[in-house]
């Protein structure tokens, strides 16, 4: 028996600060915070990437935000007060960076010993890249991943940013730092999350790589099954210039997509043989290209034929399997993704826009002293206190 709902969240308790930076780390805090972490983002002064109206910035959400210049001594003094009763730090500066801030892990482990350090990079803590930029695109060029993502005889296509940042990315970075915790929590002792992208990205192609072992990926980019090769894997185009997508690999699904289409097996080349393949293309595009979108997403609504419509951003929300199960939230009249995953006893909330930057205020919940948040003020590493209304 599962017992009471409860509204606190799976991780009620757990204290994070966020070291703003882009893509992953704000992505992972959002999730944290979303599953009822108390999360506290610290920002450096001044406007920042991907934040033009903050009361919009839906990917900041659940959390409020302190503006913190790290330049300054009374500055760090800040961070290390609030890391002093922290589970989590997550940062994602390039490797050496925090330490020549003066925030070394030696040194937050002086302030908290249990502390874990979640550093999230591109190309990680350590190798020739190691000091490099790079983003998405170029984690994913040296994990073998990108050049699949291509039909065949064409260049490869970014997959958004997606894969690297976001699963290979902050995926693994919330992996890793709850594990360190687990483990901190018998120990006493924190540890070093080292998160790279370009780690995540390899571990994302796990099963590629293990169907190409087995003889099971022969082919070229764009002539495998999953990679636009199999013409039973695909995206079509529609009649009013839209698209569908198929996805019908097994074989009783596939039977469920001809019956759709009007088509007989036995007038076809068997689905594996991939000498057939051109024509089981050619044909499944000609019919598919007969009729709209909203056609074939009636014929195919109530079969395990595999087809869906591919909606656009404008779209999805209205879908109405995505409708009812709530997978959007809205702010202020603009979709966001809805928490997830969901919990049966302790479910994932998604907490309000608070908009940039927060104020004194939130150090003060967070227990830094008064002394520390005054001379910080005073050093112009703090913005100064609005005066009370």
């Amino acid at each position: 028996m599962e017992g009471p709902l409860s509204p606190a969240g799976a991780l009620h308790g757990l204290k994070v600060v966020e070291l703003a930076a882009i893509g992953p780390v704000p992505f992972a805090a959002t999730m944290l915070a979303d599953h009822g972490a108390s999360v506290l983002r610290i920002k450096a002064p001044g406007p920042e990437l991907g934040v033009v109206d903050p009361d919009l910035a839906t990917h900041l959400r659940g959390r409020a935000t302190a503006e913190v210049d790290l330049r300054r001594e009374s500055g760090r003094d800040v961070v290390l007060s609030l890391l002093r009763d922290a589970d989590i730090l997550l940062e994602g500066s390039r490797p050496g960076a925090m330490e020549r801030r003066g925030l070394a892990p030696e040194v937050l482990w002086a302030a908290n010993p249990r502390l874990v350090i979640g550093r999230m990079t591109g190309w990680g803590q350590d190798g020739p890249r190691a000091m490099r930029a790079g983003h998405d695109l170029n984690y994913l060029g040296v994990s073998g991943a990108l050049r699949q993502m291509a039909r065949a005889g064409q260049a490869p296509v970014p997959p958004l940013n997606l894969v690297a940042d976001f699963g290979g990315g902050a995926m693994f970075l919330l992996f890793g730092v709850l594990a360190a915790v687990w483990e901190s929590q018998r120990s006493g002792r924190g540890q070093v999350v080292d998160a790279a992208m370009v780690d995540g990205a390899v571990n994302l192609m796990g099963l590629i790589y293990s169907m190409r072992a087995q003889g099971m990926w022969p082919g070229e980019p764009g002539e495998n099954l999953l990679d636009t090769g199999a013409p039973f894997y695909d995206v079509y185009a529609t009649s009013d210039g839209r698209f569908v997508a198929v996805g019908c690999l097994e074989p009783q699904f596939y039977a469920a997509f001809l019956a759709g289409l009007g088509l007989a097996a036995a007038d076809l080349p068997d689905q594996y043989d991939t000498t057939g393949w051109p024509l089981l293309r050619k044909t499944f595009a000609e019919h598919l290209g007969r009729r709209s979108r909203a056609h074939w997403t009636d014929v195919f609504a109530e079969t395990d034929a595999c087809v869906t419509p591919v909606w656009g951003m404008d779209e999805a929300p209205h879908d109405p399997h995505m409708a009812e199960r709530g997978s959007f939230v809205d702010v202020a009249g603009n979709p966001a993704p809805a928490p997830a995953p969901r919990m049966s006893r302790t479910p994932p909330h998604a907490g309000p826009v608070t908009g940039l930057p927060g104020d004194a205020a939130a150090l003060a919940t967070w227990g830094v002293p008064a002394h520390i948040v005054d001379r910080a003020q005073r050093d112009g590493a703090l913005p100064p206190s609005e005066p009370s209304a």
